[in-house]
C-alpha cells in the first residue's frame, strides 16, 4: 500500500519507523498498567509503603503548592476520564490522553517534591532530579514507578539493569500479558532511556567549553572519557524522566506512528485506558505521601472544597484519603 506522507518523512528526515515506535509506546503502558492492576499500588501497598511518614512542621507555603498541584492531577485524570468515557474514535484522542497522563504525573510529582522539601523547581528536568533524591532513592514510590537507574555511566547501568532483570527475557515487543512479562518491557524500556539520556549528555559534553578545549571530536582518548563520564555520573534515569521521553516521542519526535497505517483501534482503546490506570495509580500514591506530610487536617479540608466547588465531572475518590 503506498504511504506517500512517510516516504516524505523517511526522506526528510531521520524517521522512526511506526511498526516499532507503535509498539514500543504501547507496550510500555500495557506493562504499566498490568503491573498496577495486579494490585502492587493497592490502597494496603500504599499504607504500607507510607506508614512511617512523618507530619513535617507546618509550612503553609508548601502546602499550597501540594494542592495546587494534586488538583492539576486531578484536572488530568478527569480528562483521561472523559477521554475514556465519552469519546467515540480513540484514534482523535489518543495523543491528548498521552498528554493528560504526562501532567497528572508531573503534577502529582510536583506535589510529593513540595511536601517533601517544599521545593519548587522551575523546570521538568530539575523536578525530576529533586523528586530523584526526596522520593525514589528513599523508597517512597511503590513498583513499577519506583525502578530507576542512579547513574549514565555505562558499568554502573549495567550492573543495575542486571539486577532488575535477573532471568527475565521479555522486552518491549512482547506485549504482557501478566506481571512477568511486564517487568521485562518495563527493564527494557528503562535500558532504553538510559540509552536516550547518555547520548544527549554525550552531546552536552562535546557542545561545552571543556570538551572542546581538549582538540578531539569523540571520546576515545581517556582524558575525553574522564570528562565524559565526569558528566554520565550525575546522570540518572527514573520514572519522571521516562515519562518526559515518552511525550517528547509521542507528540514531536514520532510525529506519524499513532495514527497512521494499518488500523489498530481495539489496541488504541487498550492503551487509552492503561493511560487512565497508570497515571491513576501514580497521582494516588503521590495523594497518600502528600497527606502525611501536610499541616494535620489540611487534606481533609482540601476533599472537602473541591467536593463543594470543583466544576469537573469526577468526584476526588481518587485523591481522598
Amino acid at each position: 500500500m503506498n504511504q506517500w506522507l512517510l516516504d516524505r518523512l523517511f526522506a526528510a528526515k531521520d524517521q522512526a519507523e511506526p511498526r516499532f515506535a507503535f509498539h514500543g509506546t504501547v507496550n510500555w503502558m500495557r506493562a504499566l498498567a498490568e503491573v498496577v492492576n495486579s494490585g502492587f499500588t493497592s490502597d494496603e501497598e500504599l499504607k504500607a509503603i507510607y506508614a512511617g511518614v512523618q507530619r513535617r512542621p507546618v509550612n503553609k507555603g508548601a502546602d499550597t503548592s501540594v494542592f495546587e498541584n494534586m488538583f492539576m492531577a486531578h484536572h488530568n485524570l478527569a480528562s483521561l476520564h472523559s477521554i475514556n468515557n465519552d469519546i467515540e474514535s480513540p484514534y482523535n484522542t489518543c495523543r491528548a490522553a498521552i498528554v493528560a497522563w504526562y501532567y497528572a504525573t508531573y503534577f502529582s510529582a510536583s506535589a510529593m517534591v513540595a511536601a517533601s522539601s517544599g521545593s519548587i523547581q522551575e523546570t521538568h528536568a530539575l523536578t525530576a532530579k529533586v523528586w530523584q533524591a526526596d522520593i525514589v532513592e528513599k523508597g517512597l514510590i511503590p513498583y513499577p514507578f519506583n525502578m530507576y537507574l542512579s547513574s549514565l555511566v555505562s558499568k554502573t547501568m549495567e550492573d543495575e539493569i542486571k539486577e532488575y532483570r535477573k532471568d527475565n527475557g521479555y522486552d518491549l515487543n512482547d506485549r504482557a500479558e501478566d506481571s512477568e512479562m511486564a517487568h521485562g518491557a518495563l527493564v527494557s524500556y528503562l535500558k532504553g532511556t538510559y540509552g536516550y539520556k547518555k547520548w544527549e549528555t554525550e552531546e552536552r559534553v562535546k557542545a561545552s567549553r571543556e570538551f572542546k578545549e581538549l582538540g578531539v571530536d569523540n571520546f576515545r582518548t581517556k582524558v575525553a572519557r574522564e570528562l565524559r563520564d565526569k558528566f554520565l555520573e550525575r546522570g540518572h534515569v527514573n520514572y519522571l524522566v521516562q515519562a518526559f521521553r515518552y511525550r517528547g516521542k509521542a507528540n514531536y519526535r514520532d510525529s506519524i506512528f499513532l495514527s497512521y497505517g494499518p488500523d489498530q483501534e481495539d489496541t488504541i482503546k487498550q492503551f487509552v485506558e492503561d493511560l487512565l490506570n497508570a497515571s491513576r495509580s501514580f497521582v494516588r500514591s503521590a495523594a497518600y505521601y502528600s497527606s502525611k506530610r501536610v499541616e494535620r487536617g489540611a487534606w481533609s479540608e482540601f476533599i472537602k472544597d473541591i467536593e463543594e466547588n470543583c466544576r469537573l465531572s469526577i468526584s476526588p475518590d481518587e485523591i481522598k484519603i
